[in-house]
């Protein structure tokens, strides 16, 4: 298995494309759509989502019309994915509508590309965010839930910080601290790296 991050946008948005052998999954294409097909190896099997804040779904329609892939979202959201320009802040866009082939509402267990992804709701930084545990390889995709020194925000709408905190307290009680945190913006952290040093979760201590 092959994990590349790629960083696009105006908001530095981390995309995560997974390369089981001879598929691959995208996580969260939220913009520079050219550079991410360009990158792609093996043919893609499926598009996930954590979340639809417009930095992370900038580039689903070109992906899935490009690679023919469905895309997985959470069923909360899909309301804001296939209306995503009523909820881009001033000054960005346009980003293009979709509507998702699949939905998702946490609990679910995904083999795709060769991979099993299990669906952790998680929300807080948005009302329907999951994120994507690949307990075999210890790996969280973890959209913006835990950032390495900090946690994603809960002011935007449908946020709430009491529920955030919550989400991070389930990741942090199922999980073991080696798994590896691939976060929606910034470097890469461990569970045990921030159960131990993020100033936000002292009261989860």
């Amino acid at each position: 298995m092959n994990v590349r991050r790629f960083t696009v946008g105006p908001l530095e948005e981390n995309c995560w494309i997974v390369d089981g052998g001879e598929r691959t999954v995208v996580i969260d294409p939220g913009d520079e759509g050219d550079r991410l097909i360009e990158a792609l190896q093996t043919p893609v099997e499926a598009i996930l989502l954590t979340h639809t804040h417009f930095d992370h779904v900038g580039a689903v329609a070109q992906l899935a019309r490009h690679t023919g892939a469905p895309v997985y979202c959470p069923r909360i959201e899909v309301p804001v994915l296939k209306d995503i320009n009523s909820y881009v802040f001033p000054g960005y866009g346009p980003y293009e509508p979709y509507d998702p082939e699949e939905t998702l509402d946490g609990g679910e267990r995904l083999s795709l590309a060769g991979l099993e992804i299990d669906v952790i709701f998680t929300p807080g930084h948005s009302p329907g965010h999951v994120s994507f545990s690949l307990a075999a390889h210890r790996l969280l995709f973890d959209g913006d839930v835990l950032f390495q020194g900090s946690i994603g925000r809960p002011d935007l709408p449908g946020g709430d910080y009491d529920t955030l905190m919550a989400s991070i307290a389930g990741l942090l009680e199922t999980l073991p601290d080696e798994t590896r945190v691939l976060p929606g913006h910034g470097p890469e952290t461990t569970l045990g790296r921030e159960r131990a040093g993020n100033p936000f979760l002292h009261e989860l201590a």
